[in-house]
């Protein structure tokens, strides 16, 4: 069951809005239009950059989130409420469509309705529910991943499909069986999830030599917007927005790249800091006040405070 917007855009408030533009940019992704691209954040600043960089959308890594609010690895320690307040803060401060990770939406059927409802009532624009067994584990992380059985699954994103409001968010059903049970049986799920009425469905897959061809197969097999995590390294790393708009890829994501640049450069700046005692070698590497100032939009905060003064 597809969600049904009836109304003119101009009369949506900005979460149905941007859900709404979202479904049509993905629906134009991959068959004749560019990719989207959504690069990955962890917080409200990191989406703002994103947004002034000029993307269309803006992805919240469960990955980042958790080592941002409680600096540990992704291993299904970050619950519903905590991601949902995070999402509102971020969704709040961009005029982007926000797409997030849900990770396995939480629980089963009743908890996967009050899953949706919160990422609803946060003003996410869309969610991926993912088919791995609890406690989840980053895709990332070696190994493969347990999954639920079929049937399981495809109920899962069901439900999701059936609670979402009719100008509510956009469902993405996730497989992470591949590694473990072969593309195939990860196509089949990625079919099943499309006839339930996901929006666009999400095939991980790691960065083997054939991983090109695979996702060839997968947007061939797959008559819905497919989503890639372009971080999975291999070839995947080296393609362009051309190339992937020429493998079918509606949404390319990118989940690590900022939080990886990010502490990569925090350890280089807390190094010179502790071995030279300033800032000096840093000079030129960061932010002016006025950049940053910039970027969060302080302009706009003073213009609004000098029309209203109290």
């Amino acid at each position: 069951m597809k969600a049904t917007i009836n109304a003119s855009a101009s009369s949506l408030d900005k979460p149905a809005r941007l859900r709404l533009a979202l479904r049509q940019r993905l629906e134009r992704a991959g068959r004749g239009a560019a990719t989207l691209i959504a690069p990955g954040v962890y917080d409200a600043y990191g989406a703002r950059m994103v947004q002034h960089a000029g993307f269309e959308a803006v992805y919240m890594t469960g990955n980042g989130v958790s080592a941002s609010l409680l600096g540990k690895p992704d291993v299904g320690l970050v619950d519903l409420t905590m991601i949902t307040a995070h999402a509102r803060r971020v969704a709040a401060c961009v005029e982007l469509p926000l797409i997030c990770d849900a990770d396995t939406g939480y629980g089963a059927a009743a908890a996967i309705r009050r899953s949706v409802e919160e990422f609803e009532a946060a003003g996410v624009a869309a969610i991926h529910i993912e088919d791995q067994q609890s406690p989840k584990r980053c895709a990332q992380f070696p190994g493969a991943r347990a999954v639920l059985p079929f049937e399981t699954a495809v109920a899962r994103i069901a439900a999701a499909v059936a609670a979402r409001a009719p100008t509510g968010l956009l469902v993405i059903g996730r497989t992470d069986c591949a590694a473990s049970m072969g593309l195939d049986a990860a196509i089949e799920r990625a079919q099943a999830f499309a006839a339930e009425g996901a929006d666009a469905v999400f095939v991980e897959l790691k960065g083997h030599e054939g991983v090109l061809d695979d996702i060839r197969e997968v947007t061939e097999r797959v008559r819905v917007p497919c989503m890639f995590n372009l971080d999975s390294g291999g070839p995947m790393t080296a393609l362009r927005a051309a190339d992937l708009a020429d493998l079918g890829v509606a949404l390319a994501i990118y989940p690590g790249m900022l939080r990886n640049a990010l502490g990569y450069t925090m350890r280089e700046a807390l190094g010179h800091l502790r071995a030279d005692g300033n800032t000096t070698a840093m000079h030129g590497r960061m932010l002016t006040g006025a950049e940053y100032s910039d970027y969060l939009g302080l302009a706009d905060v003073e213009a609004w405070e000098e029309q209203y003064p109290a």
